[in-house]
């Protein structure tokens, strides 16, 4: 439920304010993706071993999937700007520490709170614009804000490989986190100024013990996958991860009590009878553990495999995340006409594009950047497909009534597919490269991510069936 502005806000201050909000989105995206680029230069330095170099990037995702939909009950009770700011400023802060982190388990723990204050500050961004553009403006607000997070991509590679190539005021990889901190004044001294308040609701219950349980058990799951590689596989892993899978059963069970004694559950518990959601969620996942990793495992292979430079390396995704770009504002308008079938074409040009990767890797003993940026740019077009329209689809199904907690678990399945699949598919990178070498790890990994576009494509073909029935 969104709250109600107290005072209404002009047309002109509105367009301001979308551009104080998708700042901070932009901030947030450019964050998530400039550290793949800086990762092999950050592991040298701190001599951070393979899990926690996959820790640094998906322990930021693990925190922002478990704690985004309490973010979004966070704006319902102290308001959307409250919240906003608050957490600005603590994602300032967290971003400094990250630069500051002597070690590679002080750069886990600064990102994990990084990631926790980007996970109460973002879904004010979508509330907010909820909020000001419900006329027919509202389209241009949100394909503006879609486009940004296809921009934010494109710039996190470009910056991390620029930032550590110059080495600004000899900082090296540390800049690709001390650039959040006048980025994070701005924005915050801006909304502070720009922002409308909106109301406190009080009376709203937040479920704190159902925010811990999911941290938990999602912890015990993923985390085994991230360290399983230095710990041997010993056995008390696998019981960990037995472990986390128990927790978030008990989760569901504890979200059925909380509902019962008339709290306010981090989910809406009806959603787990809409079959074409559920699968819907499924096809998500899938998508989404396909997706950051793919990233990782690309730039691990060009700079340890290849040995491409960072800024070079960062320079070879600017054409993918472009032509996500161009292939975003194209699925909208096909998805009117075609429906899902557009989202299982993204998927079959996302197979195409892996396999071009696989032929240069195999077929050419040293491709260079230019040549992987161009065969990159058929796999990112068709990614652009398939994610743009992908949470309009599987929300299609979804009473608007739980519109709010179906996106929020939209979300969350989202980063946990992220982060397992940073977790998983690192591993076996890692791996298959101790065992043989860095090309050996990539093509295995290749073979993974064509694997689970499949499932994916199969997953949209069942909810489209499910669809049609409803």
């Amino acid at each position: 439920m969104h709250q109600i502005v107290t005072k209404p806000v002009d047309s002109t201050r509105r367009w301001w304010v979308l551009a104080i909000v998708v700042a901070a989105q932009f901030m947030f995206g450019v964050d998530a993706f400039v550290v793949n680029v800086a990762i092999p230069t950050i592991a040298i330095e701190l001599k951070a071993t393979p899990a926690q170099i996959e820790s640094v990037i998906a322990i930021y995702l693990i925190a922002y999937a478990t704690l985004v939909v309490t973010g979004g009950r966070l704006g319902d009770i102290h308001g959307t700007k409250n919240v906003f700011l608050a957490r600005v400023a603590g994602f300032t802060v967290t971003s400094l520490w990250c630069g500051l982190a002597q070690s590679g388990t002080e750069l886990i723990v600064a990102r994990l709170a990084q990631g926790a204050t980007a996970a109460l500050m973002v879904p004010q961004v979508l509330a907010t614009l909820h909020l000001l553009f419900t006329d027919e403006a509202r389209s241009r607000a949100f394909g503006i804000y879609g486009i940004v997070l296809g921009l934010a991509g494109a710039a996190g590679f470009l910056l991390g490989g620029l930032l550590v190539t110059i080495d600004l005021a000899h900082t090296g990889w540390r800049a690709v986190f001390f650039v959040n901190v006048p980025c994070g004044l701005v924005i915050a001294m801006a909304a502070w100024r720009i922002m409308p308040t909106v109301p406190r609701r009080p009376a709203t219950k937040l479920d704190i013990k159902g925010s811990l349980v999911l941290f938990a058990g999602l912890l015990c799951l993923i985390g085994p996958l991230l360290f399983g590689h230095d710990f041997g596989w010993a056995p008390w892993l696998w019981a960990a991860m037995a472990g986390g899978g128990a927790i978030l059963f008990a989760f569901v069970r504890l979200e059925r009590a909380v509902a019962r004694i008339g709290g306010m559950p981090l989910i809406d518990l009806t959603l787990l009878s809409d079959a074409a959601f559920l699968r819907g969620l499924g096809a998500a996942f899938f998508f989404f553990v396909a997706n950051l990793s793919f990233y990782l495992v690309m730039t691990l292979f060009m700079q340890r495999g290849l040995k491409i430079a960072p800024l070079a390396a960062g320079l070879a995704f600017v054409p993918l995340a472009l032509a996500f770009v161009v292939a975003s504002r194209h699925s909208a308008a096909r998805a009117k006409h075609r429906g899902t079938k557009v989202l299982i074409e993204g998927c079959a040009l996302q197979i195409a594009g892996l396999a071009a990767l696989a032929v240069a890797a195999i077929g050419v003993d040293a491709p260079t950047p230019l040549m992987l940026a161009l065969v990159m740019i058929v796999f990112g077009y068709g990614q652009g497909l398939v994610m743009a329209p992908l949470s309009a689809a599987v929300l299609s199904t979804v009473k608007p009534v739980a519109a709010g907690s179906a996106s929020g678990m939209y979300g969350t399945i989202a980063q946990i597919g992220n982060a397992a699949g940073v977790a998983a598919i690192g591993a076996v990178f890692f791996a298959v490269e101790s065992l043989q070498s860095a090309r050996a790890g990539f093509l295995v990994s290749l073979v993974l991510f064509a694997s689970l576009i499949i499932i994916c494509a199969a997953f949209l073909s069942w909810m489209r069936r499910a669809s049609a029935r409803s």
